[in-house]
């Protein structure tokens, strides 16, 4: 019988474990869970026998890969795939994929609450402003950017978008105004929404040459990866511009000194919340379950990544 390990360090949520094992049971295959687990060591040790994986935030290493013999195909619950060591997992012709867009929704409301809360001065019962009227700046115009601009319009924000590997053509049909080179972009808007993957071009490209171009009292919003913040240069620029904030949902190492330093100005979440409603779960652990099965039983690899 074909063997399916969830492992989520960071569960989902019982409604999301419930319908994925579901979806396992219908198909005849055997599906175990393993949720919290303290090491990665138990997480190497728990992979042994699975023929498939689906795993959210988890490291899947190349030990991980080594242990786990039977090991064809490994889904990761969300868009980003960093946390899978893609030639590890080439090399034992092991198939990785993602889910893109299963989360997207999640992680554009919260992005917009994040804009709310900072715009409102975290609700400390000081006057703040509204977000009518200001511009926008979606860095990346992909499932979660678009949304972003989608609910963005509604508060009456004017959106701007930067992003080489959409045609022109195709955002400004959306009513977006399209920037030709990220510094325009940053120049330009008022709110900065992330939404860049971590790559080698990407990590620490949102640097203080480049974040020098927006205005004091600019907004940073980074619901993307915490590595593309130079954040040695992010104090740099917040010590030369006295109003400018970083609000984030992946804490940066340095969140104790900006904290200390900066207070106000700066807002991280105790954990990443983007994925982190009932709704994604089920969305994403679905998706993954029947990506996972379609995969082995029809080659189908219309989401691998590696």
């Amino acid at each position: 019988m074909t063997k399916v390990l969830i492992a989520t360090v960071k569960p989902f949520a019982k409604a999301a474990v419930d319908q994925i094992k579901e979806v396992f049971n219908d198909a005849g295959y055997e599906c175990s869970v393993f949720e919290k687990y303290a090491t990665q060591d138990d997480f190497i040790g728990a992979v042994g026998d699975a023929d498939a994986m689906i795993i959210r935030s988890d490291k899947v290493t190349p030990e991980v890969i080594a242990a786990a013999k039977n090991l064809k195909i490994v889904v990761r619950a969300g868009a980003g795939f960093d946390n899978v060591n893609l030639e590890a997992a080439t090399a034992n012709n092991v198939v990785v994929m993602n889910t893109p867009g299963q989360n997207s929704n999640a992680v554009a409301e919260l992005a917009i609450g994040m804009m709310i809360y900072q715009a409102r001065n975290h609700f400390n019962g000081t006057s703040g402003t509204e977000l009518k009227g200001k511009k926008l700046g979606i860095h990346a115009y992909g499932n979660v950017g678009r949304l972003v601009a989608n609910i963005a319009k509604g508060f009456g924000m004017q959106i701007y978008a930067f992003d080489p590997f959409i045609a022109k053509e195709s955002m400004e049909a959306e009513g977006v105004i399209v920037c030709n080179t990220a510094e325009e972009l940053y120049a330009t808007s008022d709110y900065i929404s992330l939404h860049i993957p971590a790559n080698a071009h990407t990590k620490k490209s949102i640097n203080f040459e480049l974040l020098s171009n927006m205005k004091d009292g600019g907004v940073i919003i980074n619901t993307a990866r915490k590595e593309v913040i130079d954040e040695d240069e992010l104090v740099k620029l917040m010590e030369e511009k006295p109003n400018f904030k970083y609000v984030s949902d992946i804490a940066p190492d340095n969140q104790e000194f900006l904290k200390e330093k900066f207070e106000s100005r700066v807002f991280f979440t105790p954990k990443k919340m983007g994925a982190q409603t009932s709704e994604a779960n089920i969305n994403a652990g679905i998706a993954s379950a029947k990506q996972i099965i379609g995969f082995l039983e029809n080659g189908d690899t219309t989401f691998k990544v590696n």
